[in-house]
């Protein structure tokens, strides 16, 4: 009763996403997702919280990830594109992702000196290794590349539609989804479908725990955590007004720690996914307190 209308691969940790029509699932989450990460010159990683020029990258991926491309949002301000091609064999360095030590492998200084004049700040490219082996928490296992946590960001249309008319009410505008940096937006099949409707039912996402779209399938994890970042215009590259975690704050503060917004979840069985496919729930839970 509920279909994917659009996939969103990011790349780079904290710079733009691109929307696809298809793509596969792999364990650690869409083809290329996190796959890079934007760090400081000691390794720490960069994310929008503190830099969120970061939005501004428009970074895009071969099909078989053997190039990228960095892009400028804003090409008048004289950042032209840049085509690297990706190394895997380059040695590796200490990463700091949250506190956790991972392993990434330098892309050189040509993309480091592109960032560093765009952001502002010193800055290195780096890519996760083939042998990268992180185990992420939650209720379902899995693996991720430089992801905050599960490999797969599942948000509803309808959940968004719900915060708008909460925003409403004390004269808020509506807010763009990417706000909320979704791998995976779904909404309800047209009118006339039967059956029970649960994808109109905000935040039902909440509530699922095995599904199947297209040829994968996907484990819950555990809510999504909002934080600074839904706070950032993505198309601006600079922070906005207080909303949407004011209006979070009022209705939508779990024990899960701290305002949630959306659920994430564990690659269970990885394959194709395309926009229109449909999302087949197995298993339902209770929506965490």
């Amino acid at each position: 009763m509920a279909t994917v209308v659009d996939l969103i691969t990011y790349p780079v940790k904290g710079c733009a996403g691109t929307s696809v029509d298809s793509t596969h699932l792999t364990p650690a989450g869409l083809a290329h997702d996190r796959s890079f990460m934007v760090v400081s010159v000691d390794g720490v990683y960069r994310t929008q919280r503190r830099d969120p020029r970061l939005a501004l990258v428009r970074p895009t991926a071969s099909a078989d990830g053997s190039r990228l491309t960095l892009a400028s949002a804003q090409p008048e301000s004289g950042h032209g594109a840049l085509h690297l091609d990706v190394t895997t064999s380059a040695p590796r360095r200490d990463v700091d992702l949250f506190g956790a030590t991972y392993r990434g492998i330098d892309q050189g200084d040509e993309a480091a000196a592109w960032l560093t004049d765009l952001l502002g700040t010193p800055s290195r490219l780096v890519r996760v290794p083939p042998e990268h082996d992180r185990k992420t928490d939650g209720l379902t296992p899995g693996t991720s590349g430089y992801a905050d946590s599960s490999a797969v960001h599942v948000l509803s249309r309808a959940s968004l539609a719900h915060l708008h008319t909460r925003m409403a009410e004390h004269g808020a505008p509506p807010l763009a989804m990417d706000r909320f940096r979704p791998n995976i937006v779904i909404d309800s099949l047209p009118e006339g479908c039967q059956g029970e409707d649960w994808a109109a039912e905000p935040h039902a996402e909440d509530r699922i725990r095995r599904a199947t779209i297209g040829a994968a399938e996907l484990g819950y994890t555990k809510l999504a955590v909002r934080c600074a970042v839904t706070l950032v215009d993505q198309k601006a590259g600079a922070r906005g007004g207080p909303e949407p975690l004011r209006t979070l704050a009022g209705y939508r503060r779990f024990s899960a720690g701290g305002v949630v917004f959306g659920a994430k979840f564990a690659v269970v069985r990885p394959g194709k996914l395309s926009v229109g496919d449909e999302v087949a729930v197995e298993a339902w839970g209770d929506a965490e307190t």
